[in-house]
């Protein structure tokens, strides 16, 4: 919770927490529009740079390089992001890789 000066302050801040989640929450239930985009909601569901690489491993998919893909290429993915992958997704992506970051494994 963010400090406040008073409850109309506190009252506008969790207005505000509410309508950020409820974006999120449209953002994970829509259907991914790119392969770019399909990593991240797996990256998203999985927690997991090597369980993605897995994934795209699976479908034959190789990295730009030509190679096999690697928990690397997930990574720089959500760092770098794409054009074909959603700012608001990206951003998903990049919090949980910050909360995974800061408190270990998500899960």
């Amino acid at each position: 919770m963010k400090p406040y000066a008073n409850i109309a302050e506190l009252i506008a801040s969790l207005e505000s927490e509410i309508r950020s989640l409820t974006e999120e929450i449209t953002t994970l239930k829509e259907q991914p529009q790119s392969f770019n985009e399909q990593v991240i909601f797996k990256y998203i569901d999985t927690c997991s740079t090597g369980k993605t690489k897995d994934f795209v491993r699976a479908l034959g998919v190789k990295s730009e390089r030509g190679s096999f893909f690697s928990s690397g290429d997930v990574s720089k993915l959500i760092k770098d992001g794409a054009d074909d992958i959603s700012p608001q997704l990206l951003a998903i992506a990049r919090k949980v890789a910050s909360m995974k970051n800061k408190h270990g494994k998500h899960h």
